[in-house]
């Protein structure tokens, strides 16, 4: 899913995500094993700086990493839709499943944790390792004032993510009015930013297995074994949202294109195969586009829509990390109001477009961040989540795919012949 490339000018980043996911497992074992010993009381003052400064790292970057990626992200969405016909029309569905998808976590999430409640013991599991941030968001009416922003400038330094996202978002839009020379100058200036802002957070990330194993090893020492309950119920429920979307997806199949469920399942054996092995909707192409085949769609359809959408849509993308960010604030003892709710939902269906060319990992940071950030969540706890990402990864490259699918579907359904 996330390990997704377009051409954009932007570096390859590679991210220890095996070794991350070892640092995670041994610095929680430690924790565990020595909570309460002198061994821990004795090395934690040395080890749990590596961590904080760590964290420190991956916030540094998020701002100037996700004002950049919007921007171009924005600029090539606008311009799939000025395209004609099926390109537009792609375009509109794109939107308008993500937007859905984020509604959905925002909605769904909370049900979920009514009905299976975080585990008993674990809800102050990574209180103690996170910081409140100030930008709270208490209400409806504050959510529209908080649109926009009287300084942009002290909006970004605050970390003000919904305003700062709002108006990169109305900037990269006023960019596609000027001239093609101007419009391709500006682009190229946030590629560059982007591109220098990845080359850093790819150094931090490449220092992962040590960040987590140290933040891991004093979370363990605080919470003991709640931890390992916490992160397995964690990345169930997150993973439910993936599938959801799913199911989503055979359902569009069927409303949109007249395909029943057992036909579509059987004809994208092979690509979601290929979205489980890799993780990757871009190596899973040229599996959608055999399914494509097989369910009898024109041949121009997927030759046109499925680059699209590996290029641009994310279904899963908002609901999981609304999930993510509103499972951080059941962890952490954060009240969510539907005014904060509705700000994570805006951020969550416009950031999407700025992530898809990320490594997991990257997209991680660069999504959930700036949501749990507009939302008033604590960030710290995502540097521990996103040790154990490649799990739920699974579920949202399946889903991202089987959408994509259905989405190709849907608009070849309404082509004329």
């Amino acid at each position: 899913m996330a390990g997704d490339r377009r051409e954009s000018g932007l570096p390859d980043i590679r991210v220890p995500a095996a070794w991350t996911f070892a640092g995670l497992a041994l610095g929680l074992v430690l924790g565990a094993s020595l909570r309460n010993t002198e061994a821990l009381r004795l090395s934690l003052p040395y080890i749990s700086p590596l961590g904080g400064l760590w964290l420190r790292g991956l916030q540094m970057t998020i701002v100037p990493l996700v004002a950049a990626l919007l921007f171009v992200g924005i600029v090539q969405a606008v311009a799939a839709a000025r395209a004609a016909g099926t390109a537009a029309r792609a375009m509109a569905m794109i939107v308008t499943i993500l937007t859905g998808s984020a509604l959905l976590g925002a909605i769904v999430t909370p049900l979920l944790l009514g009905l299976w409640p975080i585990p008993h013991g674990a809800q102050a599991v990574l209180i103690a390792s996170a910081q409140p941030v100030p930008a709270q968001v208490p209400g409806f009416a504050e959510f529209v004032d908080s649109l926009l922003a009287q300084n942009i400038v002290d909006a970004a330094a605050r970390g003000a993510m919904l305003p700062l996202v709002v108006f990169m978002a109305l900037f990269a839009l006023a960019t596609t009015r000027l001239p093609d020379s101007a419009e391709r100058l500006l682009t190229q200036f946030f590629q560059a930013i982007a591109g220098a802002m990845l080359v850093m957070i790819g150094w931090v990330l490449a220092l992962a297995p040590v960040g987590v194993f140290a933040l891991a090893m004093g979370l363990a020492a605080t919470s003991g074994a709640a931890v390992f309950g916490a992160l397995a119920h964690y990345i169930i429920l997150v993973s439910l949202l993936g599938l959801i979307v799913l199911i989503a997806a055979y359902g569009l199949a069927f409303a949109g294109a007249g395909i029943a469920p057992l036909r579509f399942g059987k004809a994208m054996l092979g690509a979601q195969a290929v979205a489980v092995s890799t993780q990757s909707s871009l190596a899973s192409l040229p599996a959608m586009l055999a399914a494509c085949r097989a369910l009898g769609l024109r041949e121009e359809s997927g030759e046109l829509v499925l680059p699209l959408a590996v290029a641009l849509f994310r279904a899963t993308g908002p609901a999981v990390n609304m999930a993510v960010v509103i499972y951080v604030a059941g962890m952490t003892g954060v009240s969510l109001t539907p005014g904060a709710l509705a700000t994570g939902a805006a951020v969550a269906a416009i950031i999407t477009y700025s992530t898809v060319s990320l490594p997991n990992a990257l997209t991680f940071v660069s999504s959930a961040g700036p949501i749990a950030l507009a939302m008033g969540v604590p960030i710290e706890p995502l540097a521990l989540l996103v040790a154990v990402e490649m799990l739920p990864d699974v579920m949202r490259t399946v889903g991202n795919v089987t959408m994509d699918v259905a989405v190709t579907a849907t608009i070849d359904q309404s082509c004329p012949d």
